[in-house]
């Protein structure tokens, strides 16, 4: 398999934000793709963090910034909302950009994390890709997605770093993760692609359309039988676009 895309360069907006990370895929980093894009950090000493306590403040802290926004959400009023002390808080993020970052995370990795093992089948990428594209309409046709768009939308001149941050975590993150798949299934000889980065945004810019963006601005919400029609759609033609073109007609025969 040419596996050029991880040294290479694709225009100003991918060589300044994937040649990092394709660089590190080359090394043999560990790429974890539902938690994270590398697992390069070592695991957090002390005791372990309690699950429960831990979604409270991820959900507190995701309300905050979106209906306060990142520059007057404040640590101690998400310890607040989350029936926590800022030392607890504290103690987890050490800094409100690592919240941020997480709170963002917490949302984005869920895309992968609520699929089983066995529906990413890099053998059956349209049921695959069907199923992730249905978990990634879900969120960003979401409460908690749409608030944190429109609020650092609102203010992306005067919150620089913020927009830096949830582009990293969120829509980042989630490009590599669908690329990870996309590298699987092309091993696989079920897609033939040029750059799985690249054809993992184009899938999911495939899906956003202007359907998000009428949920961004308050005019309307796609239905589900609306998003079903996207998200077939979407597929579709990503698939007539990347399908193996000598696996298709063997499995046609």
């Amino acid at each position: 398999m040419d596996n050029s895309w991880l040294d290479r360069s694709k225009g100003m907006c991918y060589s300044q934000t994937h040649a990092p990370l394709q660089k590190m895929f080359a090394r043999g980093v560990p790429f974890n793709p539902i938690t994270n894009t590398m697992t390069t950090s070592p695991p957090p000493r002390g005791r372990p963090r309690d699950p429960e306590r831990m979604k409270r403040v991820l959900e507190a802290a995701a309300q905050q910034f979106c209906t306060l926004g990142f520059e007057r959400t404040s640590m101690g009023a998400v310890a607040l909302a989350a029936g926590v002390s800022k030392v607890t808080i504290y103690s987890y993020f050490p800094s409100k950009e690592l919240l941020f970052e997480a709170a963002v995370g917490s949302y984005t990795d869920q895309v992968f994390a609520n699929l089983p093992p066995e529906i990413l089948d890099p053998q059956q990428p349209a049921l695959a890709l069907s199923r992730i594209g249905e978990q990634f309409l879900q969120l960003i046709h979401s409460d908690a997605a749409i608030g944190i768009f429109r609020a650092l939308l609102g203010s992306a001149g005067q919150q620089n770093s913020a927009c830096q941050l949830f582009y990293r975590r969120g829509p980042h993150t989630l490009t590599l993760q669908v690329a990870h798949y996309l590298q699987q299934a092309q091993q696989a000889g079920t897609l033939t692609l040029n750059d799985p980065i690249i054809a993992a945004d184009q899938f999911l810019s495939l899906l956003m359309g202007c359907s998000h963006l009428q949920s961004l601005f308050g005019v309307a919400t796609p239905s589900q039988e609306q998003q079903q029609q996207i998200l077939q759609q979407g597929v579709s033609f990503f698939l007539n676009a990347c399908s193996n073109r000598s696996e298709t007609s063997q499995n046609r025969r």
